[in-house]
């Protein structure tokens, strides 16, 4: 079995929500069909900051910069992490941190965070950051993947 690596989460504290913030949380509420504003906020924490730890260099910055600051910081606190994660390892990890999650509800999760991450951010950042991601991430951004298989 292999051991998957994913930086612990330094999530902040709440503050006051941002108009940016609030508009991220009702889209990933819209998106992933949550009952509760809270279970979007929730899912919205534990993805960004599962994926601030896959992203780095220049995109990690561009990406922080073309969110709402409360994104942004989930994104801009984590340790890099020591491997990349394959998509599917990626969805694992959120598993693992959402109560109750099956892949397929952390798939669930994670494809409505990020795609409506993808709606704020300019596509072109959106394919830099993919390129620095292992192949399947794509599909996780509600984004074609157009890697040619092996």
């Amino acid at each position: 079995m292999t051991t998957m690596t994913m930086p612990t989460p330094r999530t902040p504290a709440p503050t006051a929500a941002s108009p940016g913030w609030t508009a991220l949380i009702d889209a990933v509420r819209d998106a992933g069909q949550y009952p509760t504003r809270a279970e979007a906020e929730r899912n919205t924490r534990i993805v960004l900051s599962a994926l601030g730890g896959h992203v780095t260099g220049e995109e990690r910055v561009a990406l922080a910069h073309s969110l709402p600051t409360e994104a942004a910081r989930l994104i801009a606190d984590q340790i890099p992490a020591t491997r990349p994660l394959t998509a599917a390892e990626f969805v694992d990890c959120v598993a693992a941190r959402v109560e109750g999650a099956t892949p397929a509800t952390a798939r669930w999760d994670v494809s409505s965070v990020l795609s409506a991450v993808a709606t704020l951010v300019d596509d072109a950042l959106i394919t830099d950051v993919l390129a620095q991601l292992p192949p399947g991430y794509a599909l996780l951004f509600g984004k074609a993947d157009l890697t040619p298989a092996s």
